[in-house]
C-alpha cells in the first residue's frame, strides 16, 4: 500500500511522526508496561498489542485527504495493520500520557491514557495532529482494565465523531476503524452478563489531546515545575497568539479555554447531543469533543434526559445540565492553574462572566433555531414557553426545529401535522392542539412579521441551524449488528449521509423520522455505560 504525504510516496508503516510533546516533558522513568502510579513525568513508553487478525473496517476518506493520506482498496490490509498497532515505524515512539480527573463530582486520583496509545505527531499543510489509536492494548494507566475496545463502542465512537465534524462541531476525528479479529470480555450494562465481543481500534486524530486532567493531577500532586511545563507546551502549540508564558498570559489562556469550551457546549445543545459524561478528564483543553462513550442525542425534548445509566439517578450530565457541569469543570481547571498565576481574582471573574456569556450565547443560538434575525424582549419567554411544552408533549428535538423551518402563517393545518409527527406520545393521549401551541404559534407567526425577511430567508436561516440528519443511536446500533457479522455497508451508508448534514435528499429524508419504539428500551440504543 502507498500513502502520499506531502509530495511523497511512503508505505504507511513510513510516515514521518515527530515526538513534540514527549520531548517537552520528563518520561516515566520505569518502562515496564504494568498498572502503577506514575509520578514525576508526564507520559510512559508503551508499544500497542499485535492483533491477531486485523481487518480494515472503514475509513474516513475526508480526513484522509486532509491528511496527505491517499488510500485504496489494494492498500486495506497494510492500513489495517498499522492502525491496528500490529506494526508500528521504526521511527514511532509510542507512549500513553498520564493525567487525572474528577469522576462524577469526585477527585479520582490518577487516571491516564487506560486504553489509548499515542503514535506521535504528523505534520500536515493544516498544521499538526496526533494520531492515537485507541483500544489497542493495557497501558500503565490501565486500572483494573485491559485497554482494549470492543467493536459495539468504536463504530460508535468513529461515526459519531466524524458527523459531529461536519455538523461543525468542535470534535476529534476518527481516521479509520479496524477490527482486530480478537474476542474481548466485557459487561455492557455493568449487572453481571460478561460476554465475549469483537474487537476494534479506532484511529483517533486531534491537534492534541490534552485535557483538563493533564493540568489537575501535577496541580494535586504539587509537581508544579510539570503543571508550568504542561501550560507553557500548550499556550506555544496552540495558544501562541497570546504571547509569551507568564501569569497574564496563563490568564488569558484560561479565559480562551472557557470560551472555546462554552461554544462547544451550545453547539451540543444546538443539535440535541449528550455527552453522558462529563467527567474532568474528558474535557479537551482545545475545546473540542473528545471521549464518545455513553452519549446520545435527545428524542424527546427532556432537559434531565442522560444516556449513561451511571448517571440515570443523579442525573449530572443530563442535556439540560451540561453548561452547568462545564463550569463546574472549569472551575476545577482554574483551581489547578492557580499556582502559575499566584492570583485568584482573574480566574474567579472569568468564572462568574461564563453565566451571562451562555445566556447570550444560548439565546442568539435559540433564535437562530427558530429563524430569528433580531433581538425582542419576549423571545427568552417564548422560548421556554416552547420547551416547556415540547417537554410536556415528548416532541422529537431535531425534527420539530427541522420541519418548523417550512410553517408559513397562511397554513392553518401546519400545526396540528408537525405535532404529530413530532409526539412520541401514543395517539390517545395527545392533547389538543388548543392546550398552549395554537397560543404559541400566534406570537411565533406575529414575531416572523417583525424580521421583515422573506420565508426563503428564513428557511435558509434555520435550515443552518437544525440538521437534516443526526446518526442517532437506534442508527449506530443498526450499524453495529451488520457490523458484527462482517457487513460493514450501513457504515459506509452513515459516512456519506453525515456529510450533508443540513442538506435534505432521498437518502436523507429515508433516516428523518422519529426513533421506532423498541429503540428506547433496547441496550446499546438509549441505555449505554461507559463500556459501550
Amino acid at each position: 500500500m502507498v500513502i502520499y504525504f506531502v509530495g511523497s510516496i511512503m508505505k504507511v508503516r513510513d510516515i514521518k511522526l515527530e515526538n513534540r510533546f514527549t520531548a517537552a516533558f520528563a518520561a516515566d522513568p520505569e518502562t515496564g508496561n504494568h498498572r502503577r502510579q506514575v509520578t514525576g513525568a508526564a507520559y510512559s513508553w508503551v508499544r500497542p498489542q499485535k492483533a491477531r487478525a486485523p481487518k480494515l473496517v472503514a475509513v474516513s476518506q475526508t480526513l484522509a485527504e486532509q491528511l496527505d493520506l491517499q488510500w485504496s482498496e489494494d492498500s486495506a490490509e497494510d492500513w489495517a495493520e498499522v492502525f491496528s498497532g500490529s506494526k508500528i515505524g521504526e521511527a514511532w515512539k509510542p507512549y500513553a500520557a498520564c493525567y487525572g480527573g474528577h469522576q462524577f463530582g469526585q477527585w479520582a486520583g490518577q487516571l491516564g491514557d487506560g486504553r489509548a496509545i499515542n503514535l506521535g505527531e504528523l505534520s500536515t499543510r493544516t498544521g499538526h495532529v496526533t494520531l492515537q489509536l485507541k483500544g489497542a492494548g493495557p497501558t500503565p494507566y490501565s486500572r483494573n482494565a485491559d485497554g482494549f475496545a470492543v467493536l459495539r463502542s468504536s463504530v460508535r465512537e468513529f461515526l459519531c465523531s466524524e458527523a459531529m465534524y461536519f455538523l461543525g462541531i468542535p470534535t476529534t476525528r476518527a481516521l479509520c476503524l479496524v477490527a482486530t479479529g480478537d474476542q474481548v470480555l466485557r459487561d455492557m450494562m455493568y449487572d453481571g452478563n460478561a460476554a465475549y465481543e469483537p474487537g476494534a481500534v479506532v484511529c483517533r486524530v486531534a491537534p492534541d489531546f490534552i485535557r483538563f486532567g493533564n493540568f489537575e493531577i501535577f496541580a494535586a500532586r504539587q509537581e508544579h515545575e510539570l503543571l508550568r511545563a504542561m501550560a507553557d507546551y500548550t499556550i506555544t502549540h496552540h495558544y501562541a497568539h497570546l504571547g509569551k508564558p507568564g501569569p497574564e498570559t496563563y490568564l488569558a489562556f484560561f479565559r480562551e479555554v472557557a470560551e472555546k469550551t462554552l461554544d462547544m457546549v451550545i453547539h451540543w445543545l444546538r443539535v440535541g447531543f449528550v455527552h453522558g459524561v462529563m467527567n474532568t478528564d474528558n474535557m479537551s483543553i482545545l475545546g473540542l469533543t473528545i471521549d464518545y462513550g455513553p452519549y446520545g442525542w435527545l428524542e424527546a425534548y427532556d432537559e434531565n434526559w442522560t444516556p449513561n445509566t451511571t448517571d440515570r439517578e443523579s442525573k449530572r450530565y443530563g442535556f439540560g445540565q451540561q453548561a452547568n457541569i462545564s463550569l463546574w469543570n472549569l472551575w476545577k481547571l482554574g483551581n489547578a492553574l492557580y499556582p502559575l498565576i499566584g492570583a485568584a481574582e482573574g480566574l474567579q471573574q472569568i468564572l462568574e462572566d461564563y453565566p451571562q456569556q451562555y445566556k447570550l450565547k444560548y439565546e442568539a443560538m435559540m433564535r437562530a433555531k427558530l429563524g430569528l434575525f433580531t433581538t425582542q424582549h419576549e423571545d427568552i419567554n417564548q422560548i421556554r414557553v416552547l420547551l416547556d411544552l415540547m417537554s410536556r408533549d415528548a416532541i422529537d428535538y431535531n425534527l420539530f426545529f427541522r420541519w418548523l423551518s417550512d410553517f408559513v402563517p397562511e397554513n392553518d393545518q401546519f400545526l396540528n401535522i408537525l405535532i404529530q409527527k413530532t409526539s412520541y406520545l401514543p395517539d390517545s393521549s395527545k392533547p389538543p392542539i388548543q392546550n398552549g401551541w395554537e397560543q404559541w404559534m400566534a406570537w411565533y407567526a406575529q414575531r416572523l412579521l417583525l424580521e421583515a425577511k422573506t420565508q426563503e430567508q428564513k428557511k435558509q436561516h434555520m435550515d443552518g441551524a437544525n440538521p437534516a440528519f443526526i446518526i442517532r443511536n437506534y442508527m449506530a446500533h443498526e450499524a453495529i449488528l451488520l457490523a458484527e457479522k462482517g457487513d460493514y455497508s450501513r457504515i459506509q451508508h452513515f459516512l456519506e449521509l453525515m456529510k450533508k448534514p443540513y442538506e435534505c435528499s432521498p437518502a436523507t429524508d429515508a433516516w428523518m423520522t422519529k426513533s421506532p419504539d423498541w429503540a428506547f428500551e433496547k441496550p446499546g440504543c438509549s441505555m449505554l455505560s461507559c463500556s459501550s
